[in-house]
């Protein structure tokens, strides 16, 4: 995919400044500024995704996240927000069916497999939620998944597991 140009590239680094201090009007009056040609940039498309998450509109995430896989289909990030919209949206079957293929194609990325220890938990099936929280530990550090897990609310069948870790 190319590079945004100017003056796009501007108003996108502007709606992700904004976004990371926590205003999403500015965000979105930024991204509005945005050209008609560069609306389907992945760039564009991952602030209008965050931009969504934040509000929690999950319906509108979900058509952006759909989008990202239509434009970058080779990149996690797309099916990564296009699961979690569907979990959100208490479609958590959806979004395990959806990303368990996707751990053979990005073995190495750990969202993915963090991702699928919570969908596994959240569907009942604490064996696969434990092995995949593994995988992303050995993909991240101990440490740093844990400090993760024992706070995630869709983790915690599995908390007594974690804590022995």
């Amino acid at each position: 995919m190319h590079s945004l140009d100017f003056p796009d590239k501007h108003y996108v680094r502007a709606a992700e400044g904004w976004l990371d201090l926590g205003d999403s009007a500015e965000a979105a009056r930024e991204l509005r500024l945005v050209s008609a040609a560069a609306g389907g940039h992945p760039d564009v498309l991952e602030l209008r995704w965050r931009l969504y998450a934040i509000r929690r509109q999950w319906d509108a995430a979900l058509d952006i996240a759909v989008a990202v896989t239509q434009s970058a289909p080779d990149l996690p990030v797309g099916w990564i927000h296009q699961s979690y919209c569907l979990h959100e949206l208490n479609r958590t079957e959806e979004a395990w069916e959806l990303l368990r293929p996707l751990a053979d194609q990005f073995p190495e990325d750990v969202t993915i497999a963090y991702n699928l220890a919570c969908y596994a938990c959240q569907l009942g099936d604490l064996g696969q939620a434990r092995n995949w929280i593994q995988r992303a530990i050995k993909l991240r550090g101990r440490n740093e998944i844990c400090r993760l897990a024992l706070l995630d609310p869709d983790l915690a069948m599995i908390r007594p597991y974690l804590e022995t870790l």
